[in-house]
């Protein structure tokens, strides 16, 4: 591909999630990056737009050290027994033309409330922007630091990607 990934616009989305356990809160964000699917990759964090006609996929597995797109939230502790979460919301408008929204919320809690809050975030997100809302997409992880000397994270992102990837 002869085009920097910066000056293209993805076409292709999927959610994922992770959780971990690790002996710092960055091993145990490490190994929810590697159970969420991305976690042999450079994560470029971007602000919450879907660009227009993006299309839903299943996961992709992505070549190690690449550039990839995510709009992602991901919480860790090392607080014994705290409940950790991260959800992403991902709003896509009826007019495939206009851009889709993504937002994020991480915090100590559980998966189930960040879901209804990252929800709402979405919903909102339309609201201000007076589009239509065909639906919703989200995912949220969730995991409770062990009684050990271990700590916990909690991820969840929305992954871009291009359909011509490595195509010739």
């Amino acid at each position: 591909m002869s085009l920097s990934i910066f000056s293209r616009v993805p076409d292709l989305y999927w959610p994922c999630k992770g959780t971990s356990e690790g002996f710092t809160e960055l091993n145990a964000f490490d190994g929810a990056l590697l159970a969420a699917g991305i976690g042999d990759t450079n994560l470029v964090k971007m602000s919450s737009i879907v660009p227009p006609a993006c299309k839903r996929v299943d996961p992709i597995k992505l070549p190690g050290g690449a550039l990839v797109p995510v709009a992602y939230a991901a919480m860790t502790s090392s607080e014994s027994g705290v409940w950790v979460a991260a959800s992403v919301a991902c709003g896509i408008p009826t007019d495939p033309s206009l851009p889709g929204v993504i937002m994020e919320f991480h915090g100590n809690g559980r998966g189930k409330d960040a879901e209804e809050h990252v929800r709402e975030m979405a919903k909102q997100a339309f609201l201000y922007r007076n589009r239509e809302l065909k639906e919703i997409i989200s995912v949220s992880a969730e995991a409770q630091v062990p009684n050990t000397a271990n700590c916990a994270a909690a991820f969840a992102a929305i992954t871009l990607w291009w359909s011509d990837w490595g195509k010739k």
